[in-house]
């Protein structure tokens, strides 16, 4: 975990720890839906340098938010630990985050990789890291300039080639309202038809083969 994370994630624990009742007792309630060996090293390391204990639940996004939306505002949870932009914007849609005022965590991360801003310019939520859209090719019978961009995929020289998992997956939505942001809605509709065309075969999880993944924080409402 970078140096830069660590200081990160430290911010924004330490931005929702200030207004939580149990601030005073110098605990974190992390609910957090990252499994990953480094995450302990960086909570450890977050005690060490400020004291302050974790108190972490662990979950999948799905799981989390649900659990948000049962608990209310009676929820202890401080801290919320995602892996995707689409599930963090389903959370702040629901209303499930509340907007914190971090000037370190404004000016560590650009607009872009943070929500935009409430009624009071207070932030919802904060990307820490990000994640690589891979695009993963037989090299044998795919030449690489025919898939080295996205638009590419769409193209009816890939027809019957494509494979990819569901388009209502949160991984495929996020991607697919990057492309719109990109391209315009027009366009990235037609993109979305194009690749629909060139499938191999009816979309769903095909392979081990993974970036690391992103995170984000966020503060929840007392």
């Amino acid at each position: 975990m970078s140096k830069s994370i660590k200081a990160l994630f430290t911010a924004c624990a330490l931005a929702a720890a200030a207004g939580a009742a149990l601030a005073q007792e110098q605990v974190v309630n992390l609910y957090s839906a990252r499994h990953y060996s480094t995450d302990e090293a960086l909570y450890t390391g977050f005690t060490k340098a400020t004291g302050i204990k974790i108190n972490r639940v662990d979950a999948d996004d799905a799981g989390i938010l649900a659990r948000l939306k049962a608990e209310g505002t009676a929820s202890p949870a401080d801290v919320i630990l995602l892996v995707d932009g689409a599930r963090l914007y389903r959370g702040e849609m629901d209303g499930l985050f509340q907007p914190i005022h971090s000037k370190v965590l404004e000016d560590a991360i650009p607009a872009n990789l943070r929500s935009l801003p409430a009624a009071d310019g207070g932030i919802s939520w904060f990307g820490l890291s990000t994640r690589a859209r891979l695009v993963v090719f037989n090299k044998v019978k795919v030449q690489k300039a025919d898939v080295d961009t996205y638009e590419e995929l769409a193209d009816p020289k890939n027809k019957g080639k494509l494979c990819i998992r569901s388009g209502s997956h949160p991984y495929n939505l996020s991607l697919f309202g990057a492309v719109t942001e990109h391209l315009g809605e027009q366009k990235a509709e037609a993109w979305l038809k194009g690749m629909v065309a060139n499938l191999a075969r009816p979309p769903r999880a095909v392979t081990p083969i993974r970036s690391r993944p992103w995170h984000r924080a966020s503060a929840r409402s007392p």
